[in-house]
């Protein structure tokens, strides 16, 4: 049993305890899992890398990020694709939906949610089906340049759509997005980080799930120098269902982490993690955190994170913790599982042994080890295409 205080949060920038007090720095945190959150950059110090939840991130390649150095010198460029069905607008800051998602835990964060000047929002309306899906391409604002985007994507009651975000190109790039399924709605997101080899990236994801809503998110990592994802799913009223898929692909020199709260606030809700990762040359760093949070009121929660890497050459790490934190006992089930390895040398001979060649058999264990997940992509060309992705990044060291 944890017992802890909740901070809320306006977008004024004034954070607020349950007993009504202000405060201007974040408090010490004695839950996991109740994270301190502020509109207000200065509420949060600046990290220097000892703190937990930085421990694991090499500072000095966030390029400014997390200090306020990093000023915009660019913009990013957003396209929007897809279905009709869907209303896109581009909007000033001071529109009131922004925000409604979730707010800043972290710095970053913060520096990204006052520095942007434009958000992109993507609704799907009330009871309406998209049938076809809506791409929301993002290009970063170029080598050496930094800039800071927001955006949101919501699913009115009763309505379903997927939305590809498709990152690409290079630079430093801070961001924040919404993604809220609103009553009964049924939202699936994909996220694809496939950056050039400079681009910096530092993104927090909201999600905010109404009643007996269903949202799916795959999250993809390809590219990048640095890339971290925070990723909070906020159940915020009951029968809630959530599945966060995830696969990286971690080359030498790259650093990709993904971190992740499942914050269940209310009963009968449930959520699936499942991660993927390999790893690849010298210096290859992954880092995976899955936190769930049951608190008292979730009964009849059921949960669990599933977090695997396959360390593929000498000189890549993984890291891998999974954390969590029940303060009811009345739940349906909650659970988590990580493993770090390398590859079945069992799995290989067996192939070998019916005459299929080593790099061949090697390249076969790592598309079934990312197949489970892959298979859940029910757009071609997009599972096409990181198919083809992982081939390329195992045919460039000859596995």
């Amino acid at each position: 049993m944890t017992e802890s205080t909740l901070e809320t949060s306006g977008r004024d920038g004034l954070d607020e305890q349950a007993g009504g007090q202000r405060n201007s720095a974040a408090p010490p945190r004695s839950s996991r899992g109740h994270r301190f959150t502020s509109y207000d950059v200065e509420a949060f110090e600046v990290p220097g890398g000892r703190e937990e939840d930085w421990r694991f991130t090499p500072m000095k390649r966030l390029r400014g990020l997390h200090d306020g150095s990093a000023s915009a010198t660019g913009s990013l460029r957003v396209e929007v694709d897809g279905s009709s069905a869907a209303k896109v607008e581009t909007v000033g800051r001071d529109d009131e939906r922004l925000g409604t998602g979730g707010a800043p835990a972290d710095r970053v964060a913060a520096q990204s949610w006052n520095s942007f000047t434009e958000a992109t929002v993507v609704t799907i309306p009330k009871e309406t089906r998209a049938a076809d899906p809506v791409t929301v391409t993002v290009h970063g604002p170029g080598r050496d340049s930094t800039a800071y985007g927001h955006l949101q994507v919501r699913a009115e009651p009763m309505s379903e759509a997927t939305v590809v975000l498709d990152y690409r190109g290079s630079g430093v790039i801070g961001d924040n997005v919404e993604m809220i399924a609103e009553e009964s709605a049924r939202l699936s997101v994909i996220t694809i980080h496939d950056f050039e080899g400079d681009a910096t990236q530092v993104s927090s994801e909201h999600a905010h799930l109404g009643k007996d809503a269903v949202f799916r998110h795959f999250a993809v990592t390809l590219g990048g120098d640095l890339v971290r994802v925070n990723t909070k799913v906020t159940f915020a009223d009951r029968g809630g269902d959530a599945e966060i898929l995830g696969v990286y692909f971690t080359d030498g020199g790259q650093h990709q982490e993904h971190r992740l709260l499942m914050d269940h606030a209310q009963p009968n809700c449930r959520s699936n993690v499942t991660y993927k990762g390999a790893l690849q040359g010298d210096s290859a760093r992954s880092v995976w955190i899955g936190d769930v949070l049951i608190q008292a009121a979730a009964e009849g929660t059921d949960t669990f994170e599933l977090n695997r890497n396959l360390v593929l050459t000498e000189g890549a790490r993984a890291d891998s913790v999974p954390n969590l934190e029940i303060e009811t006992g009345e739940i349906a089930g909650a659970g988590h599982a990580s493993a770090i390895g390398r590859f079945d040398d069992e799995q290989l001979f067996y192939l070998q042994a019916r005459g299929i060649p080593y790099d061949q058999a090697r390249r076969l264990v790592v598309r079934g080890f990312f197949g489970e997940i892959l298979q859940k992509i029910t757009i071609d060309e997009v599972r096409e295409r990181l198919e083809a992705a992982i081939d390329e990044e195992l045919a460039a060291v000859g596995v």
